[in-house]
């Protein structure tokens, strides 16, 4: 497949009377969005919002981001199985707002929602304070159970990143980037003589607002497959899950997938990438056994000479990562795995929940439980009082002032497993 990604660079964002792009600034019609995402029955209301980089603005609790996109040629539409028809995408051209964002919130889903801030110390943190973001602020109706609520927040966020996606259709790309892989027998004999390199994608699968979406099917009731890494940059996989903040992949992340990007700069260069595979995270063994094994013989059937494997999320997913490993390690093939670590406050307890000793080469997107106050800020966006029950914060995080003390496990992509975020390490 071959995809052409014509980007859009978006400085501003302002509410007008016509959604279009002039000018390097996005203008949204919120009476044209507004028809545009209601009409779901389960939904008291919507308001929208907007929060720019360097505003005294914080965002609580984000349940997603999503990167608006329009197909401008080729097969398909963005966010197959959910806005577009379940055409195979990731090829043809992709028009993107880059530097624009949609950011939901309103009531909390579940527990493990996160906080943006645009300015600050939690600014460094996290991706979405450099995006000029529309808010979408949703509140349930009374009653409305949690998976339902979780539903009709994701859809909504679709359709706004669709509508303003199309803005781009006949806007001449900034710059334009082009991604290709061949069908498996032509890539190997394009670089016969580079090691071969397959990316294992883990998806968060395991339930109880634990889910990721693959063409619109929740991944937890697919088998590992091969997708071309194109696929991924027209919304094949989505989020629909409640992880912690600080590591879980918001549909911006897989639509702006950081591990397959780097691979495709380096391809031809240093090693011939294959394309990806994805899989689950599972809460059974049974389950875990079956997808650990699936995905070591395809790795295994592709022939490939290393895997880059990364997880989302932390714990339980811990043990599928380490058995993704020992099983495509044992078939001779090398490993690079990429993580987190929930080590502690201070960072002396054990990182990951397993481990094992050919799991030599790991990267590392920081500890999570480091601790952190965020400072008040002019304008919150949301529910400020959820920062006391969110995961990475405790009864009292929220202080009287309207700062936040709390773990660096409730910002949005803090710890990124995938490496979309900041942190870094140190060397002496």
């Amino acid at each position: 497949m071959r995809l052409e990604v014509g980007n859009i660079f978006i400085k501003d964002i302002q509410f007008g009377a016509e959604t279009k792009v002039e000018n390097s600034v996005l203008y949204v019609n919120k009476e044209e969005l507004l028809n545009e995402v209601s009409g779901d029955e389960r939904i008291e209301s919507i308001n929208f919002e907007l929060a720019r980089p360097g505003e005294e603005v914080r965002i609580i609790p984000v349940k997603d981001v999503i990167e608006p996109r329009v197909k401008v040629e080729g097969q398909g539409g963005i966010f197959p199985g959910f806005i577009s028809k379940v055409d195979m995408v990731g090829s043809g051209r992709t028009h993107v707002l880059k530097g624009a964002a949609v950011v939901t919130t309103g009531k909390i889903v579940g527990f493990q929602e996160g906080i943006i801030d645009m300015t600050g110390e939690g600014a460094k943190y996290t991706p979405f304070s450099k995006t000029n973001n529309l808010v979408i602020v949703v509140e349930p109706k009374e009653g409305v159970l949690q998976h339902d609520h979780e539903e009709a927040l994701r859809m909504i966020g679709f359709k706004a990143a669709t509508y303003l996606g199309k803005a781009g259709i006949d806007v001449e790309p900034d710059e334009v980037k082009t991604f290709e892989t061949l069908p498996l027998l032509e890539q190997v004999k394009q670089y016969p003589d580079l090691p071969k390199v397959v990316y294992v994608y883990m998806l968060q699968t395991q339930g109880l607002l634990h889910d990721t979406y693959v063409y619109g099917v929740d991944a937890k009731k697919i088998i590992p497959t091969f997708i071309y890494p194109t696929e991924a940059f027209d919304g094949a996989i989505v989020s629909g899950n409640c992880v912690s903040a600080c590591d879980k992949n918001p549909s911006y992340v897989h639509m702006n997938q950081p591990i397959i990007e780097d691979l495709y700069s380096r391809h031809g260069k240093d090693y011939n990438f294959l394309g990806c595979i994805v899989t689950n995270e599972n809460v059974y063994l049974a389950d875990k056994e079956r997808s650990s094994n699936m995905t070591a013989k395809l790795v295994e059937f592709l022939g490939a000479d290393a895997v880059i494997i990364s997880e989302e999320g932390f714990g339980n997913p811990d043990a599928d990562l380490v058995m993704n490993c020992n099983k495509i390690t044992a078939k001779g093939i090398k490993t690079v795995l990429v993580t987190d670590e929930y080590a502690g406050q201070d960072g002396s307890s054990q990182s990951l929940a397993d481990s094992s000793p050919v799991g030599d080469a790991v990267v590392t997107g920081g500890n999570a439980n480091e601790v952190i106050t965020l400072p008040p800020m002019k304008k919150v966006i949301g529910h400020p009082e959820v920062a006391n029950i969110i995961a990475g914060g405790y009864l009292g995080s929220l202080r009287e002032d309207g700062s936040i003390n709390a773990e660096i496990q409730v910002i949005t992509g803090a710890t990124s497993e995938v490496g979309f975020n900041y942190l870094t390490a140190k060397g002496y």
